[in-house]
């Protein structure tokens, strides 16, 4: 199998993108790096996408960034470009995607893999799911804008413990620490998440995209008055609360 993202509609509102590199743990090449954006822009501008679930081929999440690339490789991509500075392209494509963002976790979730799942709004990890930030083994400056989003999801003392040491913890250390938000048994894990999704599909998109938007940081004045008129221009409102004078579920557009 060529290593590749694969993207899989379910027809009822989740979006999967699979990453599929087997032969290395779903380990990232540079071409991969770089199809993520594109995908995501394909996600975004779908209106019957309503939430991508991301996860790995097999059992494992990922394994980081092919470090052959980093050895001077091209890991399969024929523009060739720094292998670091694709991966926080794609990282914050993810992170600034407008719609709800899962990781659904097995395996080792490692270096680029984290990258990748701290970079989503939601993770959901199976038990036995190790997870680590190795940059310190390689001798690589980790991104800026990466170590600000690792701050913020596990704190300031966990994030100098992951990056200092490179040393890999587990489901039960990354529940306790934020890293995770919900750890299940490998056979619960794919059921829970579909559950799931189909919930965040099934709410109001306009609530969402505000919500993460200012969840995220700081917003402009701007940015306020726009969410403030999309609301007023907005369905979703009347029909949620319609929906609830009736003892109904809502049925958002």
């Amino acid at each position: 199998m060529e290593p590749a993202l694969h993207l899989d509609l379910d027809g009822a509102g989740t979006a999967t993108i699979r990453i599929a590199n087997p032969a290395k743990r779903n380990a990232m090449t540079p071409g991969m790096w770089r199809s993520l954006p594109a995908l995501l822009d394909r996600c975004a501008t779908d209106p019957a996408v309503r939430v991508v679930v991301l996860r790995g081929e097999g059992d494992t999440f990922c394994a980081g960034a092919d470090i052959s690339s980093l050895a001077g490789g091209d890991g399969g991509d024929a523009d060739g470009g720094d292998p670091r500075e694709l991966a926080v392209i794609a990282e914050e494509a993810l992170a600034v995607f407008p719609k709800p963002t899962l990781a659904a976790v097995r395996g080792h979730c490692v270096g680029g893999g984290c990258q990748l799942a701290a970079a989503c709004d939601l993770r959901f990890a199976a038990d036995g799911a190790v997870f680590g930030v190795t940059p310190a083994r390689l001798g690589i400056v980790y991104a800026a804008s990466s170590t600000r989003r690792l701050t913020r999801l596990v704190g300031p003392a966990t994030a100098k413990y992951l990056l200092f040491s490179a040393e890999l913890i587990g489901t039960e250390r990354a529940l306790r620490t934020g890293l995770v938000d919900e750890v299940w048994a490998p056979d619960a894990l794919d059921g829970r998440v579909a559950e799931f999704a189909r919930t965040l599909a099934s709410r109001s998109s306009l609530t969402q995209g505000a919500a993460k938007e200012f969840v995220n940081g700081a917003v402009a004045a701007e940015r306020v008055a726009y969410w403030a008129e999309r609301a007023r221009a907005d369905a979703d409102m009347a029909e949620g609360v319609a929906a609830f004078l009736e003892r109904r579920a809502p049925r958002f557009g």
